[in-house]
């Protein structure tokens, strides 16, 4: 089975063709705010553009356009070649990687940066991989208190250990390549955006 995964979630633009578990090529770039130009791009410069039996795509939480340009592109694609699309997080794509590049882990916090000075912060466990707790936006301070474990990876890993004084900072951003390290649990989600928070709008009063 081919499997086309999208990931845009970060800073990153990020896709991989995947076949039968074999990476077949992969696209990614550091694009800032420059997903909606370059995805379809790079999803055409995959070999037979990127056509595939199933379609991955990064939920979240990350950047609120970034997750919404790869759902749409994820849904469009689907819809054109009549395949299913299935998400994933981009929080447990960093920890599948981190854990794959360092066997000697058992577990790790994930810090994302987030809107309003947050980060996007989550625990997981390598074997078998999975979250160890819920998903949650945090001020740096807080996500200190949080975070119990010495490694942090992702893009926010800095900033975290900053707040708390100490620890082992990781700086990573999900690759769309790193998708065969999860195991299909973790790549059944709606394709639906995780925010990671509530939204900055509220409704207006009676």
């Amino acid at each position: 089975m081919k499997i086309l995964v999208i990931e845009t979630a970060t800073a990153a633009c990020s896709v991989a063709l995947i076949d039968a578990g074999r990476l077949v090529a992969e696209r990614h770039e550091l694009v800032g705010r420059g997903h909606a130009e370059r995805l379809v791009p790079m999803i055409a410069e995959l070999p037979g553009g990127g056509r595939a039996d199933l379609v991955l795509v990064d939920c979240g939480p990350g950047s609120f356009t970034g997750v919404r340009v790869g759902l749409a592109a994820a849904r469009g694609l689907g819809l054109g070649w009549g395949v299913e699309v299935r998400g994933f997080s981009s929080l447990a794509l960093i920890a599948g990687a981190a854990f794959a590049a360092d066997a000697a882990l058992a577990t790790l916090t994930v810090a994302l940066t987030g809107g309003h000075g947050e980060l996007f912060v989550q625990r997981f466990a390598a074997a078998p991989l999975r979250a160890l707790g819920p998903l949650a936006s945090l001020l740096p301070a807080d996500a200190a208190h949080a975070a119990g474990d010495d490694v942090v990876a992702g893009s926010g890993a800095a900033v975290l250990a900053e707040a708390r004084g100490g620890g082992d900072a990781r700086d990573l951003l999900p690759r769309a390549a790193d998708i065969r390290v999860l195991p299909e649990l973790l790549t059944a989600l709606p394709p639906t955006p995780i925010y990671g928070r509530a939204p900055d709008a509220k409704p207006a009063a009676a």
